[in-house]
């Protein structure tokens, strides 16, 4: 008979670790048993870090397939649904890691800025809005953010931190505040995982021209993604900010943009496949 384990994980610790994660904390996985042979089981979890196990799923064998998979989900950034067997009855355990979130700071606090801030911490994002307007900079309006700030569109990254990595929206109220944030963050020297600018094509053409004629490289600002968001035909502001999001995840995850129907043409290698083998029969008549 196997070993069983009786040092269970409690949620509440379980969520405190994976918060801490999120927060910077040291990365850990999470596996959670989804379904099992015996109900009691079902809700046992076991935390996973680089170095430690914690809690268990009550079954020694089942813990150390566990073990093997939840560090494997930490080094590529990975959560799934895993089928395991123990004694010839099958189990599921979902293993989900948790790193420290990406910061996203939305630099502008207006209509577009409240759906996009719901939408990227639905996404796991850390999000930071900031404006000059205490009345916009608030946070009621921005319930999902970790931190909402007012500050001087003069200066506004001096009490802001700005990382390499960070994911920076510059949906600003006017051409010039837009202007003013790409020439400091520039000047800042820091390399963000991505920068957009909202705004026409004429709105950004003019800002890149100021910026050129002050000396900023082409080079760097081909880094910039202006106009900002993919091509959905978005018009309002709940829209606009669903396809500024989408491009976050397609830099974040490496995705193309495109539509998946375009790009995998199921349809025409199934007709292409089906052509070919009716081909084939045709040639053994």
């Amino acid at each position: 008979m196997s070993e069983k384990r009786t040092n269970p994980l409690s949620l509440v610790d379980a969520a405190g670790r994976v918060l801490a994660a999120q927060d910077g904390s040291s990365p850990v996985a999470l596996a959670t048993v989804v379904s099992a042979p015996d109900r009691e089981a079902l809700g046992r979890r076991l935390l996973v870090t680089a170095t430690a196990v914690t809690g268990t799923l009550g079954v020694a064998e089942l813990d150390e397939q566990v073990v093997v998979l939840a560090r494997e989900a930490l080094v590529k950034r990975e959560r799934g649904l895993h089928g395991l067997e123990w004694e010839g009855e099958p189990w599921e355990v979902y293993v989900e890691s948790q790193h420290e979130l990406p910061d996203l700071l939305i630099v502008g606090a207006g209509h577009i800025a409240r759906p996009l801030c719901r939408i990227a911490s639905l996404m796991d994002f850390r999000v930071t809005v900031v404006d000059d307007r205490a009345e916009f900079a608030d946070q009621h309006w921005f319930p999902e953010a970790a931190r909402v700030q007012v500050v001087d569109f003069s200066e506004p990254f001096r009490n802001v931190r700005v990382e390499a990595g960070a994911y920076i929206v510059l949906v600003t109220r006017g051409h010039k505040y837009d202007y003013d944030c790409i020439q400091q963050l520039l000047a800042l020297g820091a390399r963000p995982a991505y920068l957009g600018m909202i705004g026409s094509r004429r709105r950004v053409r003019a800002a890149f021209e100021a910026l050129i004629r002050d000396g900023v490289a082409p080079e760097r600002l081909a880094e910039v993604h202006a106009p900002i968001g993919l091509d959905i035909g978005a018009e309002t502001p709940e829209e606009i900010a669903l396809a500024i999001a989408a491009e976050l995840v397609a830099v974040r995850r490496g995705g193309s943009g495109g539509t998946l129907s375009d790009g995998e043409d199921v349809l025409g290698r199934v007709a292409r496949a089906h052509e070919e083998k009716r081909g084939d029969g045709q040639a053994d008549v």
